[in-house]
């Protein structure tokens, strides 16, 4: 029997116009006419930069991304390199597509989405329904109640609660998907959203979203290590107010700091991290404490818990704070705390991952 789809639901009032930002997040009052200036002036020197980088990419990916392969082959550390400096944002939803995989397996499974979304039924359907309306509700294209925003990111987080049933739907994963959904297609969000948590670049990150969140509690167990070792004093005073990683990081891994971050961090981190992994979430964690540290060591623990979820905005320029993370070097030593945690904690969360990920595709009769 075809299960009805959020579209089928009536309209609901359209929210009154007020002045958007360059993503359509509504803007906050702006009351200092300075300030206004100042906007206009960094928004014009923006503009500029853009064009620049948009000309560079064009040449570099070729019509419709069909150049990318090749040119990574010949100059990865371009690549890279301009890959931290930023994405053109006219030309980041391709480009994710490009740099995260999805596009070969959307090309790989025809259909397979329109099947999941129109004539599967999930357990989660009301429980997206739910929570729908708390994903980014400052912007314009998810504030309508069951406008078209609202449409596509229950259609997305539906399709991957029937196609992954071990992980269903976790609440964190609609700043995932809304994310995607700003940038590509409905179906280029979905198959997105399957190349993270599958795995077809980097490390499977289902494990955040299954039950109990082994790999949360993983990350933060990490986390907590490396703030030891490259911030000891703030490690220590942590220590002493009783303070760890899952009273205020947990968010930070498990929606990528799409959650509370200003929305033009969040699109510099997320360009790094479709490229170059998880690592990049440990880096700008760090680099925040390290900030801030400081005015954190400080602190008691009621004061201390509040500036670890209110950063100073200052610390929010991606400007100031990504050439901070990109020069800490925490890769081997990520490595290597991952082997010691699975040693500790066994290896059934990776196992589990795996399992699924090869069923998935020799279901497909794809390689892996």
């Amino acid at each position: 029997m075809e299960k009805k789809r959020i579209d089928d639901h009536e309209p609901g009032p359209v929210p009154s116009p007020r002045a958007l930002d360059r993503f359509g997040f509504v803007k906050q009052d702006v009351s200092a006419s300075d300030s206004l200036v100042k906007n206009r002036s960094a928004f014009e020197n923006e503009r500029i930069r853009e064009e620049r980088r948009v000309r560079k990419w064009r040449k570099m990916i070729g019509v419709g991304g069909s150049d990318w392969k090749h040119y990574l082959r010949r100059k990865p550390h371009v690549v890279e390199r301009r890959i931290r400096k930023g994405i053109p944002d006219c030309l980041r939803g391709l480009v994710w597509q490009l740099i995260s995989g999805s596009r070969d397996l959307l090309l790989m499974n025809p259909g397979v989405y329109e099947q999941l979304v129109i004539y599967e039924t999930s357990s989660s359907e009301l429980d997206i329904i739910r929570d729908i309306s708390r994903t980014f509700p400052s912007h314009v294209f998810f504030r309508q109640r069951h406008g078209p925003g609202q449409r596509s990111l229950y259609n997305v987080l539906k399709a991957y609660s029937v196609f992954d049933r071990n992980v269903g739907y976790v609440q964190g994963m609609g700043f995932l998907a809304g994310l995607l959904l700003l940038y590509m297609s409905e179906e280029d969000a979905f198959w997105l959203l399957v190349a993270l948590l599958k795995g077809a670049v980097h490390a499977p990150m289902e494990g955040l979203y299954l039950a109990g969140l082994p790999l949360v509690q993983q990350y933060l167990s990490q986390f907590e290590q490396l703030v030891r070792e490259h911030l000891p004093k703030l490690g220590e005073h942590f220590s002493q107010e009783m303070i760890n990683p899952t009273m205020y990081a947990s968010q930070w891994f498990i929606t990528v700091f799409s959650y509370s971050f200003p929305f033009h961090l969040a699109l510099r981190i997320w360009d790094v991290f479709l490229y170059e992994g998880v690592k990049i979430v440990f880096k700008v964690g760090l680099s925040l404490l390290k900030y801030c540290h400081d005015d954190l060591i400080k602190l008691p623990f009621e004061k201390l818990l509040h500036a670890l979820k209110n950063f100073p905005e200052d610390a929010m320029d991606p400007d100031t704070i990504l050439p901070l993370a990109y020069s800490i070097k925490i890769s081997k030593r990520l490595e290597e705390l991952t082997q010691e945690y699975e040693k500790k904690n066994g290896k059934v969360v990776q196992s589990e991952e795996l399992s699924e990920k090869h069923k998935f595709h020799e279901s497909k009769g794809t390689e892996t």
